[in-house]
């Protein structure tokens, strides 16, 4: 087996495309993380022994998500290569902390802007999400470690590189987050059938805006912990938007009510 090739591969995505930069074996995924590479996950087959609980402490003290995969799962990630076990996922940006949202916002002197994702599990929507979040000039993303998508090669791509540019912090909780939130200042906004039509509530000053999930939108004590539920009005028979088309309105509802507010207009209605 060729070292080169066994250390690191892309894994085709169904375009045919590279999408996902992978370390495969036990020491290059030991290399890799002494050495700070971006790794977004680390896939370990639990029957796997030896060095395997090294690599899983060396991933958390990084705050590098570990999950369980067993053996015909990793063959397949790295189509039939000798994994050892181990497969560890590159990732397109480093995550940072809450800390360093406020900072973003801060040093643009403005209130911070930030989008909060409730298990947004599909890459393509969380890509999308950031994307706009980009374009809308928010200040940051948040995303929880669990029953996520996350900032893999898919995401970067369907964001159009803009998960280079947005800061995504990856917390453990996140209602643990939005309470951290509150308590600088920030006003949660949650988006949900049973809110308010979303073009009467006043949208400026601190602000975090919480995307639901594709299916089941947001969690109950997600929905519990939010200042104020939103909606978007329904006038068809379809009663439901994509997770990312619903983000994009709501988030420049808040772009047009923060232009309106900085220029003495009026920013509802």
């Amino acid at each position: 087996m060729d070292k080169k090739f066994n250390r690191e591969r892309r894994r085709p995505d169904d375009s045919g495309e590279a999408s996902e930069q992978l370390i495969i074996g036990r020491n290059p995924v030991i290399e890799a993380l002494k050495a700070g590479m971006k790794i977004d996950t680390v896939y370990i087959d639990p029957n796997a022994g030896g060095s395997a609980s090294h690599i899983s402490a060396l991933a958390r003290e990084r705050g590098i998500v570990v999950k369980d995969a067993s053996e015909q799962k990793l063959s397949k990630m790295c189509g039939g290569a000798s994994h050892q076990g181990v497969i560890a996922v590159g990732a397109c940006a480093e995550y940072v902390s809450i800390d360093e949202i406020f900072a973003a916002a801060e040093s643009r002197g403005e209130d911070p802007f930030i989008i909060i994702c409730d298990e947004i599990e599909d890459p393509h929507n969380l890509g999308a999400i950031i994307r706009t979040a980009e374009t809308a000039g928010a200040h940051g993303v948040i995303i929880p470690k669990r029953r996520s998508a996350s900032l893999n090669f898919t995401v970067f791509k369907t964001s159009a590189g803009a998960a280079s540019y947005v800061p995504v912090a990856r917390v453990p909780n996140l209602v643990s987050a939005v309470e951290e939130l509150k308590e600088r200042g920030v006003w949660i906004y949650g988006t949900d059938g049973s809110g308010e039509d979303y073009s009467q509530a006043k949208l400026t000053g601190p602000i975090a805006l919480v995307i639901g999930s594709e299916g089941n939108g947001m969690g109950r004590l997600m929905k519990e912990h939010c200042d104020c539920l939103l909606r978007l009005p329904m006038a068809g028979r379809i009663t439901s938007l994509n997770a990312s088309v619903a983000a994009g309105i709501f988030m420049y509802e808040i772009v047009r009510q923060r232009r309106a507010a900085s220029q003495g207009g009026d920013t509802v209605g």
